[in-house]
Order: C-alpha cells, then structure tokens, then sequence
C-alpha cells in the first residue's frame, strides 16, 4: 500500500457537488440537503481489505471491498444504481472505476501533507473534496 490512508477525516472542502449530484440525475431534494452537509470518512485498512465509511447526519454509506477485486456496488441511497466497481491503486492514488448506467464514472483518493483528497468523476463533472485528519 503506497500511502496509510487509515483514520478519521473531517471534510474541509466540497467544491462542484451540486452539479455533480446532477450529472448523477439526484433528485433536486436530496441534492439541496446533501450539499449543506460536511461528511466525514472513516477509513480502515488491513491489507488489500479495506472498508471506507462516509459518515453524515442524513446518511451513512459504506465500502467494503478489496483492492485490485471487481465488485458489485449498491449505491442505493445515493443515486439509486448498481455498478460493477472496481478500486486499484495507481502510484499514490487510490482509483475507483465504476461501469454502469453513467459513462466515466470513479473517484480518486491520494493523501498530501496532512490532506486527504477526494476528487469525484461522472460524465465529464469532477467534484473536488477535501478532508483533514483528526
């Protein structure tokens, strides 16, 4: 594993979450709640195994998966689909690619300094998150 990604972030930056929760077709009501909330990851590693937990006040969703092992994901609750995921590591980056109903679907986590960055892909829209150890 290139970097330890293991620990408690706080979000400290969402930018472009609106329209990506539009590319992703999110209904209008859950998108206007969604982008008042700052979640946090909680991320635990043990080997290739590695379980990802985004936490907030309206909705918790979890990842439990194994890097390098295709996936079905269940994103009930976030935008309603099912994809076959599949997450690697590329250098220092953790890549998320996602084959389904929406082409160019993934994200990418890498760590700088003290940062944990998140940067969020659909259909040509890229949110950029940010998040700082606690």
């Amino acid at each position: 594993m290139p970097v330890d990604l293991n620990g408690y972030w706080k979000m400290i930056s969402n930018d472009n979450f609106e329209e990506y929760m539009k590319a992703l077709d999110v209904n209008i009501a859950i998108r206007k709640i969604a982008n008042l909330l700052k979640t946090d990851k909680d991320i635990s590693v043990d080997g290739d195994h590695m379980v990802i937990k985004t936490l907030s006040t309206f909705k918790n969703y979890n990842m439990d998966f194994h890097v390098g092992k295709e996936f079905e994901e269940d994103l009930s609750g976030v935008d309603d689909r099912k994809c076959m995921t599949t997450i690697s590591w590329e250098g220092d980056k953790l890549v998320c690619v996602q084959k389904g109903e929406k082409e160019g679907r993934g994200w990418t986590h890498w760590v700088e300094g003290d940062t944990l960055h998140l940067e969020l892909r659909v259909c040509g829209v890229v949110c950029k998150q940010a998040f700082q150890k606690t």
